[in-house]
């Protein structure tokens, strides 16, 4: 595992605006992102010879690639699973430069996902198939959980019965996000903070989950580029270095519904992915300066901060509470806003941010970050990096 630490690196960065209604179709936003990336890289299209995206993009590589001017291609994929995706598209990047079967790979999601199709609508209103996803669904949607705020509250309730966390608790995630979010002039809630009290003030969406707690709804897209740590140098970016890099599927793994396990008040299959990161790097927790974490819905952000190591089990609230998240904190968390604040792009704004906490060009920056872990979605099969200044 550790012949991937530090080979390749992140030097390009670019996306479109984030907003609620792109007017613009999901691959042109795709070829924005990408061709901003690009630049911001110091390449040329030309010099493009591997992407990687989601298996949910509708934006294929061929179309992306010829409207960019990326012209031959020796590699490229598709990672499954929704957000779970996100860092997976950077691992499978490094992996195909460390394997010697690309040199400079463009990572890409874009999507209508606010005034196309709206991912928070769940299951109830999509046409029936006979795929095995659909199938696995249909032992949930009889008993009114259809969306996936329905299946996080679902996790929640137990979360809270057996460590006694409170909807306070979580809210204090979404009070961090919309404050970091507030002062990010790229984030969709610039300049609008929320407090507690409005937190639990706002309307339920599926008990315990306040419409507070559940991330936006967006449209954009973004890219990255990642090339081999010996090209890197070259370029004019400051390189965030992949220090680590992994996916993983826990046992008896649903999408948002892992019902049948033992107990479902962990999200073990991100426990592998940290437990792989750590071997990798040859880091602990302690050595991580910042964390850019997947909150979609805020209770999935405390099993993070325990799976990750970063506290015990069931000690996360008591984490959160006492200040550990904050710019001044031992572990400054999203600092772009997140997903509740920034933007919802399947994660892939967080690598962005993660890269820029690297770089020391964060809108909050919370001084020189050496590491940075990233996350991507939880409650589905996932994938994490740590991201280095070397």
């Amino acid at each position: 595992m550790a012949n991937l630490s530090g080979r390749t690196a992140i030097v390009g960065i670019g996306a479109t605006e984030f907003s609620k209604a792109s007017g613009r179709s999901e691959l042109q936003l795709a070829c924005e992102a990408v061709v901003a990336a690009i630049a911001d890289a110091g390449l040329q299209p030309g010099d493009v010879d591997g992407m990687v995206t989601f298996t949910a993009e509708s934006s294929a590589e061929i179309h992306v690639a010829r409207n960019t001017g990326i012209g031959d291609l020796s590699f490229f994929s598709r990672v499954p699973h929704g957000g779970g995706a996100a860092c997976g598209t950077v691992a499978h990047a490094a992996a195909a430069i460390n394997a010697g079967l690309a040199e400079v790979v463009v990572c890409w999601r874009a999507f209508n996902e606010r005034s196309g199709e709206r991912f928070g609508l769940g299951q109830a209103s999509r046409p029936m198939d006979t795929s095995a996803d659909r199938a696995a669904y249909s032992w949930m949607t009889p008993f009114g959980l259809s969306t996936p705020a329905q299946w996080v509250g679902m996790f929640a309730r137990r979360y809270m019965h057996e460590y006694g966390a409170t909807s306070e608790d979580f809210g204090r995630i979404a009070v961090l996000a919309r404050a970091r979010a507030a002062t990010n002039p790229k984030a969709w809630f610039h300049g609008r903070p929320i407090t507690l009290e409005e937190h639990q003030a706002s309307r339920w969406i599926a008990e315990p989950l306040h419409l507070l707690d559940c991330c936006q709804e967006s449209d954009g897209g973004q890219a990255l580029v990642v090339v081999s740590a010996e090209r890197a140098k070259d370029l004019p970016q400051v390189p965030a270095y992949v220090v680590g890099a992994a996916q993983g599927s826990g046992r008896d793994q649903h999408m948002m519904t892992s019902y049948y396990r033992p107990s479902i008040s962990g999200i073990p299959e991100m426990g592998l992915v940290g437990d792989r990161l750590w071997a990798q790097s040859g880091l602990r927790p302690t050595d991580v300066r910042a964390a850019v974490l997947y909150d979609h819905f805020t209770p999935f952000v405390l099993p993070q901060l325990e799976e990750l190591g970063f506290c015990g089990r069931g000690e996360a609230a008591s984490f959160v509470a006492d200040g550990h998240l904050e710019l001044d904190g031992s572990l400054p968390l999203n600092t772009h806003g997140g997903q509740l604040g920034e933007a919802y792009l399947h994660g892939m704004n967080g690598i962005a941010e993660g890269v820029r906490l690297v770089r020391g060009t964060s809108v909050n920056q919370p001084g020189d970050v050496d590491n940075v872990v990233v996350t991507a979605g939880t409650g589905v099969p996932t994938s994490a990096l740590i991201l280095g200044a070397r």
